[in-house]
């Protein structure tokens, strides 16, 4: 299961070899994907753990105990859906900052 060459674990079965996106997320360090995998703000945080909530659905965990079954494949498309979001994410954040720095020089 996990890929030898980085230690970093294989997610992603793919029987393309030309998957170069697969190439590259397999081959990044674990330090790196911790890096990437941690919001900058705590906004890009709560519309992620919301985002997730609404995929999965959402039952207060003091009324329901509440178990998720699904397939490797499934989670895997899970994960990629939260990738993406979180990409996006910080873009419009990053973006944002940005619109900002400039709107503050045009005063």
């Amino acid at each position: 299961m996990n890929n030898p060459s980085n230690g970093n674990p294989n997610y992603l079965n793919s029987h393309d070899e030309d998957n170069l996106l697969l190439q590259y997320l397999q081959s990044l360090s674990p330090e790196t994907v911790a890096q990437l995998s941690q919001p900058q703000s705590t906004e890009v945080s709560k519309i992620m753990e919301k985002n997730i909530m609404g995929l999965l659905g959402h039952l207060p965990p003091d009324h329901f105990g509440v178990m998720v079954n699904t397939s490797r494949e499934n989670l895997g498309k899970l994960l990629a859906s939260a990738m993406m979001s979180g990409y996006f994410l910080r873009n419009a954040e990053q973006r944002m900052d940005f619109e900002k720095t400039l709107s503050s020089f045009d005063s």
